[in-house]
């Protein structure tokens, strides 16, 4: 199963943001990975530059390689609406990004390991494929047994309130997607509308 496996703070000094993990050294040093570090005289991007700049970002945040995101891109396509917000909807039903905004897992990563290892069910059958596409009143829950299991259940945290498309019960361990996210309630700092302009080349 493929995966960016490679030093998460030099990703997160390259964009100047957190987006792989908590973004600690970030506060340590925020200057961008090379010999030179601060130093280095850097060009202003130009077009091209700004648009791939953005679609890295997005694959790096969500988790997803090249050929699975042009796959999400031409589905995002094929759909009626906007284009850039239907990638980021289809994007935030993965499964493993959905397990991570319930709060079910501290990270996408970490979220990727629990459906990878058979630990979530999807309308009561086991889905061990992260990218697996939710639809609006999928039921999230454990699989009996991995429910039992404290130290998958001690990393439940709860969901963020400001998720309203998602909803989880703590009491139940069970979680429901209600509908595909409004692109303004989705806190990811993407401009969508480049990564529109670099595929529409």
């Amino acid at each position: 199963m493929a995966r960016y496996t490679g030093p998460k703070t030099k990703i997160s000094r390259i964009f100047g943001e957190p987006i792989l993990g908590n973004g600690k050294w970030l506060n340590k040093n925020s200057n961008p990975p090379g010999q030179h570090g601060a130093a280095r005289k850097r060009k202003s991007l130009g077009e091209y530059a700004l648009q791939l700049r953005e679609k890295q970002k997005a694959k790096y945040t969500y988790g997803v390689l090249e050929k699975q995101f042009r796959r999400t891109f031409e589905e995002a396509a094929r759909r009626k609406g906007v284009t850039g917000e239907n990638l980021i909807k289809l994007l935030e039903a993965r499964l493993d990004n959905t397990v991570f905004r319930m709060g079910i897992a501290p990270s996408r990563p970490a979220a990727r390991q629990l459906v990878s290892h058979k630990h979530i069910m999807v309308n009561g059958e086991v889905v061990n494929v992260p990218s697996f596409q939710l639809k609006a009143g999928d039921i999230i829950t454990f699989k009996p047994g991995s429910d039992e299991k404290s130290g998958l259940t001690s990393q439940v945290r709860g969901k963020n309130q400001k998720f309203s498309w998602i909803d989880w019960n703590e009491t139940t361990m069970t979680g429901t997607f209600i509908t595909y996210p409004e692109r303004e309630s989705v806190p990811e700092n993407i401009k969508e509308q480049l990564i529109v302009e670099l595929y529409s080349k």
